[in-house]
Protein backbone atom coordinates (compact mmCIF):
# COMPACT_ATOMS: atom_id res chain seq x y z
CA UNK A 1 0.00 0.00 0.00
CA UNK A 2 1.13 3.50 -0.69
CA UNK A 3 0.75 6.74 1.16
CA UNK A 4 -1.72 7.82 -1.52
CA UNK A 5 -3.90 4.78 -0.81
CA UNK A 6 -3.79 5.56 2.89
CA UNK A 7 -4.81 9.13 2.17
CA UNK A 8 -7.71 7.86 0.06
CA UNK A 9 -8.86 5.68 2.95
CA UNK A 10 -8.72 8.66 5.28
CA UNK A 11 -10.88 10.59 2.81
CA UNK A 12 -13.37 7.69 2.86
CA UNK A 13 -13.44 7.79 6.66
CA UNK A 14 -14.01 11.56 6.64
CA UNK A 15 -16.89 11.07 4.19
CA UNK A 16 -18.43 8.48 6.49
CA UNK A 17 -18.14 10.86 9.43
CA UNK A 18 -19.66 13.66 7.36
CA UNK A 19 -22.77 11.50 6.99
CA UNK A 20 -23.26 12.10 10.71
CA UNK A 21 -23.35 8.59 12.12
CA UNK A 22 -24.68 8.65 15.68
CA UNK A 23 -21.36 9.14 17.45
CA UNK A 24 -20.95 10.84 20.78
CA UNK A 25 -18.89 14.01 20.95
CA UNK A 26 -15.92 12.22 22.55
CA UNK A 27 -16.07 9.40 19.98
CA UNK A 28 -16.06 11.85 17.09
CA UNK A 29 -13.23 13.88 18.67
CA UNK A 30 -11.20 10.70 19.25
CA UNK A 31 -11.54 9.68 15.59
CA UNK A 32 -10.62 13.17 14.41
CA UNK A 33 -7.50 13.20 16.59
CA UNK A 34 -6.56 9.76 15.28
CA UNK A 35 -6.96 10.96 11.69
CA UNK A 36 -4.75 13.98 12.40
CA UNK A 37 -2.04 11.66 13.75
CA UNK A 38 -2.31 9.41 10.70
CA UNK A 39 -2.08 12.41 8.37
CA UNK A 40 1.01 13.58 10.25
CA UNK A 41 2.61 10.19 9.61
CA UNK A 42 1.76 10.45 5.92
CA UNK A 43 3.55 13.80 5.76
CA UNK A 44 6.79 12.43 7.17
CA UNK A 45 9.14 11.15 4.51
CA UNK A 46 11.10 9.01 6.93
CA UNK A 47 8.31 8.07 9.28
CA UNK A 48 9.43 6.43 12.45
CA UNK A 49 7.44 3.47 13.62
CA UNK A 50 4.75 4.71 15.99
CA UNK A 51 3.18 1.75 17.74
CA UNK A 52 0.91 4.10 19.69
CA UNK A 53 -0.68 5.17 16.41
CA UNK A 54 -1.40 1.58 15.37
CA UNK A 55 -2.65 0.80 18.88
CA UNK A 56 -4.96 3.79 18.69
CA UNK A 57 -6.40 2.59 15.39
CA UNK A 58 -6.88 -0.93 16.84
CA UNK A 59 -8.72 0.49 19.83
CA UNK A 60 -10.95 2.55 17.56
CA UNK A 61 -11.75 -0.55 15.48
CA UNK A 62 -12.76 -2.42 18.62
CA UNK A 63 -14.81 0.52 19.88
CA UNK A 64 -16.81 0.93 16.66
CA UNK A 65 -17.00 -2.70 15.52
CA UNK A 66 -20.56 -3.29 16.72
CA UNK A 67 -22.10 0.18 16.71
CA UNK A 68 -20.56 1.50 13.46
CA UNK A 69 -19.29 -1.41 11.34
CA UNK A 70 -18.62 0.73 8.24
CA UNK A 71 -16.40 3.09 10.24
CA UNK A 72 -14.67 0.09 11.84
CA UNK A 73 -14.07 -1.45 8.41
CA UNK A 74 -12.46 1.71 7.10
CA UNK A 75 -10.31 1.95 10.22
CA UNK A 76 -9.30 -1.68 9.74
CA UNK A 77 -8.19 -0.88 6.18
CA UNK A 78 -6.19 2.07 7.50
CA UNK A 79 -4.54 -0.18 10.08
CA UNK A 80 -3.58 -2.70 7.37
CA UNK A 81 -2.19 0.07 5.20
CA UNK A 82 -0.11 1.44 8.06
CA UNK A 83 1.26 -2.06 8.65
CA UNK A 84 2.11 -2.49 4.98
CA UNK A 85 3.92 0.84 5.07
CA UNK A 86 5.98 -0.31 8.01
CA UNK A 87 4.37 2.07 10.47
Amino acid sequence: MTRLELQERLVALREQLDQKPPLSGPERENLQQLMVRIEAEIQLENALQDTNLVDGVKLAVERFEVSHPAVAGTLRNIMLTLGNMGI
